[in-house]
């Protein structure tokens, strides 16, 4: 495939649920002049089968919905050569590749593309090297690709091994101003739920009278995602969490979620605070919701009334909404349920009618202070504000896709 109009072509290894609504993202935004797809693998009978699952979603509707509401316009799909599976769709070229499944295998170079978006959740393992058996993510830059970009949280499976200097793990509007071009080849544009959590985190820690956190916890109210058994299953072999191979449709399941390990990559600054997190998946097809409990230390104004409030920390969040994060985070006083979300473009909606604090103050006797050293006659009263925060986000394409879309764009224009 040719550059069209000077437009880089972009690669997409992988047509599942992040890979097609990455697709569909990018032919939305027009910023590639081309895409090729690595499916990797034969799809139903024909091209047309192929194309019968990319033009539509039992989540988000048809590709022409997608792209133009409900108009009732039609999305043009064109199939240009069937024998090279080369297709215009909404005007822009996309090529099927079907060939390989080995990263090192795909012959990008060949089709011009210089950055690809791994988006198979296959290869999280930047220490692997390019010739692994089961393929990794270095297998996109042997190939002769020069940047890939991960879908998912690196996962670095031998722990004596250390983050490699040329792979760095990013969310835009968070960390992304960190690429560089000379040194950053494999990228990881973190999870769903670390891109919502970072942009509510990000707020309170540039604000002086919410910097301060002692302690903090967050539940993801999640939605089902295609790791979890539609049926019950029997697990497979030295499988720890047996609760994801029980019916997705018949239960709320707890489980775990590391989004708060990520967090401390995208914002180092939370590695000095107790962070924990976990996830509760629940029978919807996508809309997740954050529930952040966070503690602080609470300063007192001159009537002796806290300062962090409920009203103070929506003005937070209203201010970055309407500043540094616009676009990015959106902050809603309006009731909202979780199909309100479906396809919102931001990477969060607080929800700022559910916003709660709590000051108390917490006493430091003399003896406990004297075990540290510290000399005093009488109690220190310090005061300690606990805020539950609600932050809701479209887990596939609103939020995380939306947000890797953009990342994907800044670093194509950095290259």
């Amino acid at each position: 495939m040719e550059k069209v109009n000077g437009k880089n072509i972009l690669g997409i290894n992988g047509a599942g649920r992040i890979g097609k609504l990455t697709l569909w993202n990018h032919i939305l935004n027009k910023h590639f002049g081309g895409i090729v797809v690595n499916v990797g693998r034969g799809v139903g009978k024909n091209l047309e089968a192929l194309l019968h699952n990319i033009e539509n979603d039992s989540t988000y509707g048809s590709l022409s919905r997608f792209l133009y509401g409900h108009s009732g316009k039609q999305c043009e799909i064109r199939i240009i050569d069937s024998d090279q599976n080369l297709v215009e769709i909404d005007g822009m070229p996309v090529q099927f590749l079907q060939q390989a499944r080995n990263p090192r295998d795909i012959s990008w170079p060949a089709h011009n593309v210089r950055l690809v978006v791994d988006c198979t959740g296959a290869f999280l393992d930047p220490t692997l090297p390019a010739d692994h058996s089961k393929g990794s993510l270095r297998g996109h830059l042997e190939a002769g690709a020069e940047k890939v970009i991960a879908s998912a949280p690196f996962k670095i499976k031998d722990s004596t091994q250390k983050m490699p200097a040329d792979a760095s793990m990013m969310v835009y509007g968070i960390n992304h101003l960190d690429f560089d071009a000379r040194k950053h080849h494999i990228i990881s544009a973190a999870s769903c739920t670390t891109t919502g959590l970072s942009h509510m985190i990000k707020p309170l820690l540039e604000t002086p009278e919410t910097s301060t956190i002692l302690t903090a916890s967050m539940s993801t109210i999640h939605a089902s995602t295609s790791t979890q058994s539609i049926l019950d299953s029997v697990p497979s072999t030295g499988t720890s969490d047996l609760r994801k191979s029980r019916s997705v449709f018949n239960n709320i399941i707890i489980t775990s979620t590391g989004a708060a390990k990520a967090l401390e990559k995208i914002l180092p600054e939370v590695q000095k605070i107790g962070f924990m997190a976990d996830s509760v998946r629940i029978p919807t097809n996508t809309a997740s919701l954050i529930i952040l409990n966070i503690t602080f230390h609470s300063p007192i104004n001159d009537i002796g009334e806290p300062v962090v409030t409920r009203e103070f920390l929506n003005q937070i969040y209203l201010q970055a909404a309407n500043g540094p994060l616009a676009g990015m985070l959106e902050f809603s006083e309006k009731q909202n349920v979780s199909a309100d979300m479906i396809g919102r473009r931001a990477a969060v909606v607080i929800e700022g009618i559910e916003t709660h604090t709590r000051t108390g103050f917490m006493a430091l006797n003399p003896d406990l202070l004297r075990s540290f050293g510290v000399e005093l006659t009488q109690d220190i009263m310090i005061p300690v504000c606990h805020a539950k925060i609600f932050g809701w986000y479209d887990n596939e394409f609103g939020s995380y896709v939306n947000m890797l879309g953009k990342l994907t764009t800044y670093v194509d224009m950095k290259m």
